[in-house]
């Protein structure tokens, strides 16, 4: 993925070196993984949900014929993935000529330019596109400039959408729909998943993005099978940045009550540049001390520019120390920071994290004591 593209963050090495982001895409997801891991980043991979095609192909080719004998007024493609897809499987079943021949009769519209370019690959050419890159705003456009009483046709993306279908039928139409892919969430057994579910639970992400819809789903049932969905929820609320590709993905987030990202421009690209512009900027902490310059970005420090890899217990006391700003972090409130990390309240098990702490950060008197109070870091 060439970095020069518009959207796209300038590339630098180091630009979000420190930082931990889960990636949660199936399909195309070596693009997100390049673009972060050669800015630094360490990526957690774990796709949530499976794009797959059918066991069998012949419900596709049924709808197919069915589209054919019903010759539609008006095609909504609504993926460029499913549009290729669509195409292949009707080139299998010598269906295909037909297939162009009656799509070339009909009024193509397109819900963003990904599945316009598939349309146009296909030797096809479309009338429009959707105002906002959604199903809603697709339908709405057919609703709004076509007579009632038409046939459309639907090129579904992994799942249907029946709210916006009946929509179509509420006007009048006639809808007849092509699936030619489905989604199918991560198996409970899946390791990968499990790891990302624990470390968003955790505080040990500073992001996770998403392509799709499906995708939060299919975390928010992994978490849900495994016990952990309220955690999930709540890091994902506070602490660890949700990043979609655009309003249809985020939608399940802001259901849950999460504030996601989202670029103004429904592109990956722009997803990338997002991402880095507010892990820089948001989630980079700075502190000037006795000692000089802190800087906490993800798990690394940065003392007096020297950067130090933070193990996650040192990394929870640190990043509690450094919100309260040089102001005194009680030795029961540390303990509660380490919490999350081991599960229990021991104050023990927090003096030797604090003291291993400052061996990691090798500079003497930078986190100081306060005798029968606690800890601050010397400003």
């Amino acid at each position: 993925m060439s970095d020069e593209r518009p959207g796209v963050a300038a590339f630098r090495p180091d630009q979000l070196a420190g930082f931990r982001i889960g990636v949660t895409s199936d399909r195309r997801s070596a693009d997100l993984i390049d673009a972060f891991e050669r800015r630094g980043a360490t990526v957690l991979h774990a796709p949530t949900v499976h794009m797959r095609h059918a066991d069998d192909d012949a419900p596709v080719i049924a709808d197919t014929q069915r589209i054919l004998d019903a010759a539609p007024d008006v095609l909504l493609a609504t993926t460029s993935y499913g549009m290729r897809r669509w195409f292949e499987v009707a080139d299998s079943a010598g269906l295909g000529e037909a297939l162009q021949y009656t799509l070339a009769e009909s009024t193509i519209l397109v819900r963003g330019p990904k599945a316009r370019g598939a349309v146009r690959a296909a030797g096809l050419d479309d009338a429009g596109m959707s105002d906002e890159e959604t199903t809603a705003s697709l339908v709405g456009k057919v609703i709004a400039e076509f007579p009632s009483g038409i046939t459309v046709a639907v090129q579904l993306h992994g799942q249907p959408d029946e709210a916006q279908l009946q929509r179509l039928r509420d006007a009048g139409d006639t809808v007849i729909t092509v699936a030619p892919y489905s989604w199918s969430v991560a198996a409970d057994t899946d390791e990968r998943v499990t790891r990302l579910v624990e470390a968003i639970a955790a505080r040990q992400l500073d992001c996770v993005t998403f392509t799709s819809a499906p995708a939060v789903d299919g975390l928010f049932a992994a978490a849900l099978a495994r016990g952990r969905y309220t955690d999930v929820v709540d890091a994902l609320s506070s602490d660890v940045v949700a990043a979609g590709v655009g309003p249809v993905t985020v939608a399940p987030l802001i259901a849950a009550g999460i504030d996601p990202l989202q670029p103004d421009r429904f592109r990956m690209g722009a997803l990338i540049r997002l991402v880095c512009e507010h892990l820089e900027a948001r989630s980079t902490r700075r502190i000037t001390t006795r000692h000089g310059d802190v800087e906490l970005r993800g798990s690394l420090a940065i003392v007096r520019g020297t950067p130090i890899r933070l193990t996650p217990t040192s990394l929870s006391l640190f990043r509690a120390l450094v919100a309260a700003n040089g102001a005194v972090v009680s030795r029961k409130e540390l303990s509660i920071a380490l919490a999350d990390e081991s599960d229990q309240y021991d104050e023990h098990a927090m003096e030797v994290s604090l003291s291993r702490l400052r061996q990691s950060l090798g500079t003497p008197g930078l986190v100081a004591t306060v005798v029968k109070r606690g800890y601050r870091l010397d400003v």
